[in-house]
């Protein structure tokens, strides 16, 4: 058996892994690294990506990785000439609650310190606040817009239910193109020597170095550094390593259409309808759902946080739906998972609460209509993984359950700091296995009433 060699294997070529092997050449380009799948790039759950972004969570441990991670994005996209279609229209969060506390707490909570300078509340009809007309990344405002006027709602989001009585509008928030970053990242990695090979890992040893097998092939690659970056395979990986890491998988889907009536503004930012809903079902529907035990469920309270949002930019025609919310754990993993086939009908229902121009296509989805979905891998708090794990010279980098995407260069930067010894942010241990020998910030995490809008 041919043995190939290399200092560090990332495992998983998906835009984590992928990022991963582009900061351990970005901070080191002599730096023998292979990185590995058994498919093509980007063409799992990285390609059923939402590519949104925002800075925002309810806790400042992730909202500073992910301001981290806009500013990595923000480089790229300058030294790209855009490359990557960065925008920032934003990110509004929706409710017809006039007194939403718990969502403004968590606001504050999540910004912390700066939470009082970043914050701007408008009561009033006529105020200075700037709406998303631009799409450019470059000029758009920071902080939090809260809008709390409904006149003010209305005229400025004229395709949204005329209930809505509050919108936050997150500003350090856009969209990007995740394949186009993930291209750049490999064209990068390729120049300056890293090596791709497509195969499935199948056993790894570990002596002095690990030694890694493949399926179906006659070559075995050792290396003195693993990077376990293998999506919803993590802990595949794990285990081959005499291990295992807390983390589950659900299998979430999206829609995309050709929005042939127009009914979607393409300068509409990605939105999110937080509360809970009754999908909007006839009465005939309704009633043949409820008698049916496998479809009785339709019919019931569903949660809220549906995501529409224009995809294309500015002169395109498509939009994009989702709603994450499955929360079974998947025991059997496929590279090609099953899909619900009437999730496009309860999707489009849902989000036509918010944008009540979508009715239009009830039952009469176009035909240009793209029905997908992936895998979200995730903790019970629902933080990723990024650090050494409990086998010497190895490391993980996963469980970015629905924010892959936008998380992906600063997971990608902090898996190879960690590697190469270099300094790490002030984050870093939070987002560790060291963290579960933290027992009051687990006790904080796990009591928390959200843990993140997906």
């Amino acid at each position: 058996m041919k043995k190939q060699a290399c200092n560090t294997l990332v495992i998983g070529a998906g835009i984590i892994g992928i990022s991963t092997a582009y900061y351990l050449k970005k901070h080191q380009p002599d730096l023998n690294v292979i990185l590995i799948d058994s498919g093509q790039p980007m063409s799992l759950t990285s390609a059923q990506s939402g590519e949104n972004y925002r800075n925002w969570w309810p806790h400042p441990v992730m909202t500073a990785f992910t301001d981290h991670s806009i500013d990595l994005m923000e480089t790229i996209a300058e030294e790209s000439g855009n490359r990557i279609n960065m925008n920032r229209r934003g990110y509004t969060l929706v409710t017809r609650s006039d007194d939403p506390d718990q969502l403004m707490n968590e606001l504050v909570v999540g910004y912390g310190q700066a939470a009082k300078d970043l914050i701007r509340v408008h009561e009033a009809a006529s105020s200075n606040y700037q709406a998303p007309i631009s799409r450019e990344w470059q000029t758009a405002p920071s902080g939090v817009d809260v809008l709390r006027n409904q006149d003010l709602i209305r005229q400025t989001f004229p395709s949204y239910d005329p209930e809505i009585k509050t919108l936050i509008h997150i500003r350090r928030a856009g969209d990007i193109s995740g394949q186009q970053m993930g291209q750049h990242m490999l064209d990068y990695f390729k120049s300056v020597g890293g090596v791709r090979v497509t195969g499935e890992v199948v056993s790894i040893d570990k002596t002095d170095a690990f030694q890694v097998f493949l399926n179906n092939s006659e070559v075995s690659i050792q290396a003195d550094h693993i990077v376990n970056a293998a999506g919803p395979f993590i802990n595949d990986i794990a285990e081959m390593l005499g291990t295992s890491l807390s983390v589950r998988n659900t299998l979430q889907q999206k829609i995309a259409f050709e929005d042939t009536a127009g009914v979607i503004p393409r300068v509409m930012p990605f939105s999110i309808d937080l509360d809970d809903q009754l999908i909007d079902w006839n009465d005939e529907e309704r009633e043949l759902l409820a008698a049916d035990e496998d479809y009785a469920w339709l019919t019931e309270n569903m949660q809220g946080a549906i995501h529409c949002r224009p995809d294309g930019g500015d002169h395109g025609r498509w939009v994009k739906l989702g709603w994450a919310y499955n929360d079974t754990s998947e025991t059997s993993l496929s590279r090609t998972p099953q899909l619900y086939e009437n999730f496009p009908e309860i999707v489009l229902r849902g989000a036509a609460r918010l944008n009540p121009g979508l009715k239009t296509y009830y039952e009469k989805l176009p035909s240009k209509m793209h029905h997908y979905g992936g895998y979200y891998t995730l903790t019970d708090e629902n933080w990723p993984l990024i650090g050494k794990m409990d086998v010497e010279g190895a490391y993980v980098v996963g469980a970015l359950s629905g924010f892959g995407t936008m998380a992906a260069c600063a997971s990608g930067d902090l898996c190879a700091r960690t590697l190469l010894g270099r300094e790490l942010p002030e984050f870093a241990g939070c987002l560790s296995l060291q963290r579960y020998n933290d027992l009051p910030l687990m006790e904080e995490l796990m009591s928390m009433s959200s843990r993140g809008i997906l």
